[in-house]
């Protein structure tokens, strides 16, 4: 597995796949920094806005629904990904 980006953009949904993605691999610290924000009782919309780079202002549907998805993801990962990753990462 290569180094992750530090703040990659996102897609408008996080995997639900139940294996590790190359999406998530690329997403680490994005899931991270969400778990983070939830741990601190960060509003979601700043998150939405400075995690994942939506406007929930402008777009709050979709920046709600991303904001969702990727931090179900994250605590998918917390708790059941991180296991791919021990083993070697996403399948290629």
């Amino acid at each position: 597995m290569q180094t992750p980006p530090l703040d990659p953009d996102v897609a408008d949904s996080a995997p639900d796949d139940p294996v590790l993605t190359a999406y998530d691999e690329q997403h680490l610290v994005t899931y991270w920094r969400l778990l983070d924000a939830e741990a601190d009782g960060a509003d979601w919309q700043e998150v939405a806005r400075v995690v994942l780079h939506m406007d929930p202002k402008h777009e709050p549907t979709r920046a709600r629904h991303a904001f969702e998805s990727h931090l179900a993801r994250a605590k998918w990962m917390a708790e059941h990904g991180y296991r791919h990753l021990l083993r070697g990462g996403a399948a290629k």
